[in-house]
């Protein structure tokens, strides 16, 4: 007798048995299941059969990984707005976004400097690039 292997939903946290990995299902791909490592990456195809839900530590082992790879990621080309964005010397809005920003920071406010980043860069491209 023969049972059909288990139906997950997308975005359930699975284990891959063959392929030892966890990932995030995505779904079928004919009779294969389709996941992709958490924090991103190449999908891989795996049999229904050999998967079932991650244990917390597995989970908790796969998010570490994730966040290893973005911390040790190659760094942004030249141009590309990879740190926070510096303020024009002599202009008092730049200046004032980055007082802004610096507010942020010493609060632990991270969005708050996030939004102070944006809208520095904006300004910066409108006034002084353009």
């Amino acid at each position: 007798m023969r049972t059909e292997p288990a139906t997950f939903e997308p975005g359930t946290v699975l284990y891959d048995t063959a392929a030892a990995k966890v990932g995030e299902y995505r779904g079928r791909s004919g009779p294969r299941a389709m996941l992709r490592p958490l924090g991103g990456g190449r999908e891989w195809e795996a049999e229904p059969a050999a998967l079932r839900p991650a244990t917390d530590r597995e989970r908790l082992g796969a998010n570490l990984r994730a966040a290893n790879e973005r911390t040790f990621a190659t760094p942004p080309a030249p141009g590309d707005p990879g740190g926070p964005p510096v303020p024009a010397p002599g202009c008092e809005a730049c200046a004032r976004l980055a007082a802004r920003r610096e507010a942020a920071r010493a609060a632990f406010d991270h969005s708050a400097v996030t939004d102070a980043n944006v809208l520095l860069r904006r300004h910066r491209r409108k006034e002084h690039e353009a």
